[in-house]
């Protein structure tokens, strides 16, 4: 099951906070905090889209290229009716 980078942020911290001795916790959070801010504004500039999305723009392509084939077998019967009455 595909995780949001939110849930990944989240688990990263989680293991992250394990290795960081009791003494150094404020730096931890403070570490957090930087890491989760460089994170976000990577994440912001993929410029990606949701699973949701992607699957109803793949359903939007799909639809249109059934309705592409379509009208390119009348544009041949067309092209052959015409061709037979020239």
């Amino acid at each position: 099951m595909p995780q949001s980078p939110f849930e990944l942020l989240q688990a990263f911290q989680q293991h992250f906070g394990q290795f960081v001795p009791d003494l150094a916790k404020s730096a931890q959070a403070d570490a957090e905090q930087h890491f989760k801010a460089a994170l976000m504004s990577m994440m912001t500039r993929l410029d990606l889209v949701s699973r949701e999305e992607f699957d109803v723009q793949a359903e939007v392509l799909r639809k249109t290229r059934e309705k592409l084939e379509l009208l390119e077998g009348r544009v041949v019967r067309l092209e052959e009716a015409l061709a037979a009455r020239s």
